[in-house]
C-alpha cells in the first residue's frame, strides 16, 4: 500500500544529495544509476571523516535517495541515510534501520521453509535413472542444457512438486535465502510456467546467477527467466535472472548492476518483454543499454539454444536503447518491423473476459486515458475493480487510487471477483484465496476523499519507478478533485 499512512516520503532531487555529500565530507562516485560511497556500516566507528581509500560499497539510489550497502545489506530512505551520519559525528556506531519484528519473523520462517524444500530436493543429474532426467529435462524444454550447466547454477528437482528449484544465495556469504519453484501445466495444446517464491514476491531480492559473475566482469545480459539465464551462460556469456521477469525491476537490485558498462536486455519473445525492457532501460541509464528486438529470428534465449541460433550474433544485432533526440528511419525500421510482425500484439494487452470491450479498446495500451462515466450506484466501481483485475491476473502492474470507497472495502470487492465465490459463505478458503491474491502485482494509494493533486502525481510517480506500474486507476475524479474545485479548469 502507498504511500506509507504518515504521508509519502518527502522526495530528494539528485542536486541535494550531492551537496548534503560534499558539505558531510563524504566521498562518493558518480554511477549509472546510484551514487556509491564508502559505508557508514563497516570499518572504523566514531567521528572519523570516511576514507576514499575505503571500498564504496554503499550505493544511493538518484531518483529516491534510498540506499543499500551491498556489504551488509543495510538499507533504508534518505532520511535514514541523514539520521545515521549524525550518529556517527556524534562517535554513536551507526545502527541499520530495522524492520518490524513480525517481518523479521516472517523472513526467518520464510527461509526455514526454503532450507526444508531445498533439502528434500535432488540435484537434477542425479535422478533415480537417465530416463527420469530425460523426461523432467524435455518437460521444461531444457533437454539442451548441459549438467555442467545445472551443476553451475545449483538447480535441483522437487520430485513431490514435479518442480524445478532455483537457489537465491546471498552474494556475501553463499547461505541459501530463498527458492523459486517452477512447474509446468498443460492445458490442451498449451504450456503454462507456474511460479512460487519464498519469501513472497515483494522481499524475494534475487538476481539468478550473481554469485557466478567475477569482479571484473563489465558486460552483461539481462533475461526474465531463469532458464533464459542457463542457455546464456552455456553460450559463454554473463548473464542474470530478474526474480519477477518482465513484471518489475526492483530499485534495490540497481546496486548489483552498476559495474557492468554495457548491459543487453534480452527479456523474451514477445511484445509486452519489449515494452518492458525500454521501461528498465530508462532506469539502469540509457546510455549503457542495448534491447534485443523479440521477432522470429530473434526467441528467447532458451528457444535460440534449442533451435541452434548463434547467440553471439542475435546479440550483435541487439538496438542501443537511447535514440537521439532526432532519428531517421534507418534507425525506426527495425522497430518498425516489429510492429508489422507482432500486429495483434501492437494493440495491448488483451482482457480475457470481455471480448467486446477488446473489439473497443483493442485491449490496454500504454499512454492511453479511458473515462468510464456512469450515475452514482450504475457498477463504475465494481465495473473496473473487474476490468482492472482481468488484468492485473496477466501480469499488468497496477495501481489504484479509490478516493470514493476506502481500500479494505476495494480489496473486498476485487478479491470476491477473484475467486468467483462468495467467501463469506466459506471462510475456510480464505487464506488460500488471500495468498493467491498476494501474489497479483496490485497495489492501492492510502489517499481517500479530497487531495492535494499535487500530492497525488508525485505518489503515482514514485510507484511507477520502485513498482514498474503500468496501468493506473483513479476512482473517481471527482472526489479527488473535491467539489468546491469544479470551476478551476483542471
Amino acid at each position: 500500500v502507498l504511500p506509507s499512512p504518515d504521508g509519502p516520503a518527502p522526495s530528494v532531487s539528485i542536486t541535494e544529495i550531492r551537496q548534503y555529500l560534499r558539505a558531510q565530507d563524504i566521498p562518493f562516485h558518480d554511477g549509472y544509476s546510484c551514487l556509491h560511497t564508502p559505508s557508514l556500516f563497516i570499518g572504523d566507528r566514531g567521528d572519523q571523516p570516511l576514507s576514499a581509500k575505503a571500498p564504496f560499497t554503499l550505493f544511493i539510489d538518484k531518483t529516491t535517495g534510498s540506499f543499500l550497502c551491498t556489504a551488509t545489506l543495510a538499507e533504508g530512505t534518505w532520511q535514514d541515510f541523514q539520521a545515521n551520519v549524525e550518529m556517527r559525528l556524534r562517535g554513536i556506531s551507526p545502527i541499520p534501520p530495522a524492520s518490524s519484528e513480525e517481518m523479521e519473523e516472517e523472513m526467518r520462517q520464510a527461509r526455514e521453509d526454503a532450507r526444508c524444500i531445498w533439502e528434500r530436493a535432488l540435484p537434477l543429474w542425479e535422478l533415480l535413472d537417465e530416463k527420469e532426467t530425460k523426461e523432467t529435462k524435455a518437460l521444461f524444454g531444457i533437454s539442451q542444457v548441459t549438467n555442467a550447466t545445472l551443476k553451475r547454477f545449483g538447480v535441483r528437482y522437487l520430485r513431490t512438486a514435479r518442480s524445478l528449484v532455483f537457489p537465491w544465495f546471498s552474494p556475501q556469504d553463499a547461505t541459501l535465502k530463498g527458492l523459486k519453484l517452477v512447474r509446468v501445466e498443460k492445458n490442451g495444446g498449451t504450456i503454462t510456467y507456474v511460479e512460487e517464491t519464498l519469501p513472497r514476491f515483494d522481499s524475494y531480492r534475487n538476481l539468478f546467477g550473481l554469485p557466478l559473475i567475477g569482479r571484473r566482469d563489465t558486460e552483461l545480459v539481462l533475461t526474465g527467466w531463469e532458464l533464459d539465464a542457463l542457455a546464456l551462460h552455456q553460450a559463454g556469456v554473463a548473464s542474470l535472472a530478474l526474480p519477477r521477469g518482465t513484471s518489475c525491476l526492483p530499485p534495490t537490485l540497481l546496486p548489483y548492476l552498476e559495474q557492468f558498462k554495457r548491459i543487453t536486455l534480452w527479456l523474451g519473445e514477445d511484445l509486452r518483454s519489449w515494452e518492458a525492457a525500454k521501461l528498465f532501460a530508462r532506469k539502469l541509464s540509457l546510455k549503457r543499454c542495448s534491447l534485443v528486438r523479440p521477432g522470429n529470428l530473434q526467441p528467447r534465449p532458451l528457444e535460440a539454444l534449442n533451435q541452434g541460433l548463434n547467440v553471439t550474433k542475435i546479440l550483435r544485432s541487439a538496438l542501443l536503447a537511447s535514440h537521439k533526440s532526432i532519428v531517421s528511419f534507418r534507425q525506426l525500421r527495425e522497430e518498425v518491423f516489429g510492429e508489422l510482425v507482432n500486429t495483434e500484439q501492437v494493440s495491448g494487452v488483451k482482457w480475457a473476459r470481455f471480448p467486446e470491450l477488446n473489439k473497443l479498446l483493442k485491449g490496454h495500451r500504454r499512454g492511453e486515458l479511458t473515462i468510464f462515466t456512469g450515475p452514482t450506484g450504475s457498477g463504475k466501481t465494481t465495473f473496473i475493480s473487474e476490468y482492472a483485475l482481468d488484468l492485473c491476473m496477466q501480469g499488468v502492474c497496477t495501481l489504484w487510487g479509490s478516493f470514493e470507497i476506502n481500500n479494505v472495502r476495494l480489496a473486498k470487492i476485487m478479491l470476491t471477483q477473484f475467486a468467483g465465490r462468495r467467501l463469506e459463505d466459506q471462510l475456510e478458503l480464505y487464506d488460500e484465496w488471500a495468498d493467491r491474491f498476494e501474489e497479483l502485482p496490485l497495489y492501492f494509494m492510502t489517499f481517500h476523499g479530497q487531495q492535494n493533486i499535487k500530492t497525488v502525481i508525485d505518489t503515482m510517480q514514485h510507484a511507477v519507478y520502485m513498482y514498474d506500474i503500468t496501468h493506473v486507476v483513479v476512482d473517481n475524479l471527482q472526489f479527488m478533485m473535491g467539489h468546491e474545485n469544479l470551476s478551476v479548469d483542471r
